[in-house]
């Protein structure tokens, strides 16, 4: 590839769903910590992305002494993270070197995102600006209003989900808006930005670990990949 990438993987989980003292992205999957999973998951992509990790400052320490004990190889920056998941992003921004063209922005706790929505997500932005990864939802959906529910089209509506992956000077110049409580994730900061966000195909195993039953589902994704390979 001729653009240079980057990812940065935010993980500021506490692990108060998940019912655990560990936080989320340090849990072990079959004796390895989720945030090795993600952070593989970039850097065996055609795109070959530098890489950014953005932690808790609290949390630093005890992530380097993970990556000591397990031998782990993968070559990254760990970044302190923010009050927010927005100051976090802006504060991983910070280390994206200015001749790179492509940054993906991803969950910490997203270790099954496919190699194919990854290439997609940054080919997508490549050509269009953003690609933002969204998969069809399943399930029949409701909007709630004062006097009850009413049914309403799913066809609609995508569930999103990352990598978001934008060109580089576009996202940062988005990110030096002031803060609002409308942006819930990094699509929406670059939208109010009055940029276009445009969809990706994501896959259904790139599922969000924040809760018990998800660690469930995690190891039979887990299992799952090792058969296919």
């Amino acid at each position: 590839m001729d653009m240079k990438a980057h990812v940065i993987i935010v993980a500021g989980g506490s692990g108060s769903r998940m019912q655990s003292e560990t936080p989320k992205q340090f849990l072990l999957l079959e004796g390895r910590p989720l945030l090795f999973y993600t952070l593989e998951a970039f850097y065996y992509n055609v795109y070959s992305p530098e890489i950014t990790l953005v932690l808790p400052a609290s949390q630093v320490g005890f992530w380097e002494d993970l990556v000591s004990t397990h031998g782990f190889k993968v070559p990254h920056i760990v970044q302190k993270g923010g009050d927010s998941r927005f100051q976090s992003v802006k504060n991983g921004l910070s280390t994206v070197e200015q001749q790179t063209d492509l940054v993906a922005i991803h969950d910490g706790v997203r270790p099954f995102v496919s190699d194919n929505t990854i290439s997609k997500c940054y080919a997508s932005a490549a050509e269009y600006g953003s690609g933002v990864a969204c998969v069809d939802l399943k399930d029949s959906i409701r909007a709630i209003h004062p006097e009850g529910s009413k049914s309403q089209d799913r066809s609609l509506f995508k569930s999103i989900q990352t990598p978001q992956t934008f060109q580089v000077s576009a996202i940062k110049n988005a990110f030096l808006q002031e803060e609002k409580k409308t942006f819930t994730d990094d699509a929406s900061v670059f939208e109010a930005d009055g940029r276009e966000v445009r969809l990706v195909e994501g896959n259904y195993f790139n599922i969000k670990i924040t809760t018990p039953e998800d660690m469930v589902f995690a190891k039979a994704i887990l299992m799952s990949n090792k058969e296919k390979t």
